[in-house]
């Protein structure tokens, strides 16, 4: 569907047309119109979809030719990542539409403070938070929410993931019962319909084929000993040369540092960003990527939802992620807009049940290579046992494999419990990582 189909603002189909999309894809397709009928709104769709121009587009459009300066707008987001990325996409189409938006996010001084105190107290369209720093800014009082039409719940299976529940309820309770609701997963997990019960009004529900990579992306695996990864990482990136924005996604931000090391010894350069980063280094080290004068990035999970940077060739899982749906983020982030990409992942012993899982979510069984033959053979994968943990041989042999394993057998460790779519991905400027907060909850 072409978007001049869509009955959106005459400026919004200008700035679309401006930079160069034409298509509406599936879920802006599907989501929009629902969003203009005022209709709540549960959806489910991967990073990548276009998502965001799902509910950024609409809004603006309502908001395109309102005089009013109260607050209108609340999108609720996981990271201060995700919240400058959407408010970089607001801006970009804004300049057609006068409409006003402000980013609200922790790790700032209190210069940042008091600018988003004068946004939340004298008005501002449309307001993008992170639940911990908005909660801090409500509790002192003066915040002002009677106003607010349209609250949005981005990344809504991550904030319950990280734990926010319990504000997402708080933020909630500040704002008028009367107004609309947009949820946005990228997993429909119990949890996410059992929240959507509580604060939407019988939602439309929009769900498209998900936990899927996009068809671009040329998936392998390495079967590697932990002792064997770094090597294998060199080796891989020796025989990609022309590749200039790279990837390596580690499940823990301990290894970030480690990975970074072992690759500047084996001569490939590497810069890491995780919550460890002071805010600023963060800022100067994904605008180095984005601007490719980085080649490889080192990231953590909780960035896997939040990098909005276009033409990434490839994307190389350090180890395997906990939850399924993390590999599809991941992923997601090569081979956009329908480009090619290559994702690599590593699986040693202790991952092959996870990895096993994710294959049962894309409904694809990958090829398990084994590592260049200088560096030793790696572990044999063996499928999980159907209907619980274990694998078919409860034993595999690493006589003479590789790895810290002198032969014998070694027990298999269980688990312990082309169109020119518009994705809101057009603007690009600098970015901005995850942190830690207190009660164990990632800072916003």
């Amino acid at each position: 569907m072409k978007f001049t189909e869509l009955n959106l603002h005459e400026s919004l189909l200008e700035a679309i047309s401006y930079m160069g999309f034409e298509t509406a894809t599936p879920i802006q397709e599907k989501a929009i119109p629902v969003i203009l009928d005022n209709k709540d709104i549960l959806a489910c769709a991967q990073t990548g979809t276009g998502k965001t121009g799902a509910f950024v587009l609409p809004i603006l459009h309502k908001l395109a030719d309102r005089t009013a300066t109260d607050c209108n707008t609340l999108i609720v987001v996981p990271t201060r990542e995700l919240a400058i990325q959407i408010e970089q996409q607001i801006q970009g189409l804004s300049y057609f539409v006068s409409v006003s938006s402000k980013s609200i996010y922790g790790g700032g001084d209190g210069k940042d403070f008091n600018a988003e105190k004068e946004a939340l107290t004298k008005g501002c369209d449309i307001i993008v938070a992170t639940p911990g720093k908005l909660l801090s800014h409500l509790k002192l009082g003066y915040v002002k929410f009677d106003k607010i039409e349209h609250l949005i719940l981005d990344e809504a299976d991550r904030m319950l993931d990280m734990g926010f529940i319990d504000d997402l309820k708080k933020i909630i309770s500040y704002i008028p019962k009367k107004h609309q609701t947009l949820m946005f997963s990228a997993t429909m997990a119990p949890s996410i319909r059992q929240l959507a019960k509580t604060i939407c009004q019988s939602p439309t529900e929009i769900s498209l084929s998900i936990a899927k990579p996009a068809a671009g992306v040329n998936q392998q695996v390495y079967m590697a000993y932990d002792n064997q990864k770094s090597k294998l990482l060199a080796h891989i990136l020796k025989d990609r040369k022309e590749y200039n924005s790279i990837i390596i996604f580690s499940s823990t931000k301990a290894k970030v540092g480690d990975i970074v090391r072992d690759l500047g010894r084996a001569g490939f350069p590497a810069k890491g960003i995780s919550s460890n980063l002071e805010q600023d280094k963060r800022e100067e080290v994904l605008r180095g990527f984005r601007s490719k004068r980085i080649r490889v990035l080192v990231a953590t999970d909780v960035m896997s939802r939040g990098i909005d940077i276009k033409e990434i060739n490839m994307v190389i899982n350090y180890d395997v992620p906990n939850e399924p749906a993390d590999y599809v983020h991941r992923v997601g982030r090569t081979a956009r807009a329908n480009t090619k990409g290559e994702a690599i992942t590593l699986v040693n012993p202790k991952d092959m049940q996870k990895f096993s899982r994710i294959e049962q979510l894309i409904e694809t069984t990958l090829e398990k290579k084994q590592p260049p033959k200088e560096l030793g053979e790696g572990p044999e994968y063996r499928e999980p046992r159907k209907g619980g943990g274990g694998v078919n041989k409860r034993h595999f042999n690493n006589k003479g494999k590789g790895g810290n394993h002198k032969g014998g057998k070694k027990p298999w460790h269980k688990k312990k419990s082309g169109n020119s779519n518009y994705k809101g991905n057009k603007p690009n400027n600098g970015n901005k990582s995850e942190g830690g907060q207190q009660n164990s909850k990632p800072k916003t």
